[in-house]
């Protein structure tokens, strides 16, 4: 049976993807950080500009964010100083990118209160956005819409929750100690169903957002509303704190399974040599 490429592409280019069939036209501008789409694959020439993609295994189908940028729609600025900010609401906030620190790593960027008067840093947090993977590939998805033709089979591919799980977290864990140390907060930006996954298999302390030095800020389409520009809304769904020593131990000391039963794959393992 042919498959619709749009009921497996959400948006492409901010747009939702039936709307969007010839981004070659819009020469591959995103909306969000209004230059043109960072994305690329392997085996495609330019931009490979999809924003999320739909999740079926669901009552309703829902969209899945597979690009960070895709969060620059909401107002990063006000939702931080809204509900992260320690203490006194900042005089001078002002955002700086891809800040980087030798045995540190990047952040996405930071929120500074900026003294006018002798340029310093009064207090500031630092945010960073993340996505979903892709396990396999939903290009052919892609070109079935830009080339208005429907699939024969459906592509093979997933979300891979179990890789940004392990890789994010850690990266939390390790700059979440350095902000505890400076008495400062880590923000975390993430799509709830992302972090719904996170929750299945690390238990960690959920904190009011005026609590910890982690904070997760978490984002969400709004049904089937649009913004005038027609597309998809993403807002703030809720705002979750712990710290960073919780959610280490969480991430570490997870329930060990039965001995038994991995003495049982020992010898089904052994059997199939």
């Amino acid at each position: 049976m042919p498959v619709d490429p749009t009921t497996i592409i959400g948006e492409i280019l901010g747009a939702p993807a039936n709307e969007m069939r010839n981004p070659v036209n819009a020469d591959y501008q995103c909306p969000f950080i209004n230059s043109q789409c960072l994305k690329r694959s392997q085996r495609m020439t330019g931009p490979y500009p999809v924003c999320s993609v739909w999740r079926h295994r669901t009552t309703i189908p829902k969209l899945v964010c597979v690009c960070p940028k895709r969060f620059y729609q909401v107002d990063f600025l006000q939702d931080v100083i809204t509900h992260c900010w320690p203490g006194t609401r900042p005089v001078n906030p002002q955002i700086a990118h891809e800040v980087q620190m030798a045995g540190f790593g990047q952040v996405d960027f930071v929120i500074a209160d900026i003294d006018e008067s002798t340029g310093q840093v009064r207090e500031f947090i630092s945010v960073e956005l993340q996505a979903v993977d892709i396990t396999g590939s939903v290009e052919p998805a892609y070109q079935g819409v830009v080339s208005n033709q429907n699939l024969n089979v459906p592509p093979a591919h997933g979300f891979n929750w179990a890789n940004v799980r392990k890789r994010y977290i850690s990266q939390l864990i390790s700059k979440g100690f350095y902000h505890h140390h400076w008495g400062t907060r880590m923000v975390a930006v993430l799509q709830s169903v992302v972090y719904e996954e996170f929750r299945k298999y690390i238990a960690f302390d959920e904190l009011l957002p005026t609590a910890g030095n982690i904070v997760f800020m978490l984002y969400d389409y709004v049904g089937e509303e649009r913004d005038e520009f027609g597309r998809h809304i993403m807002q703030l769904d809720r705002v979750v704190a712990t710290s960073h020593n919780s959610l280490m131990t969480g991430a570490l000391y997870r329930p060990a399974p039965a001995k038994s039963e991995f003495c049982k794959k020992i010898i089904a393992n052994l059997r199939d040599l």
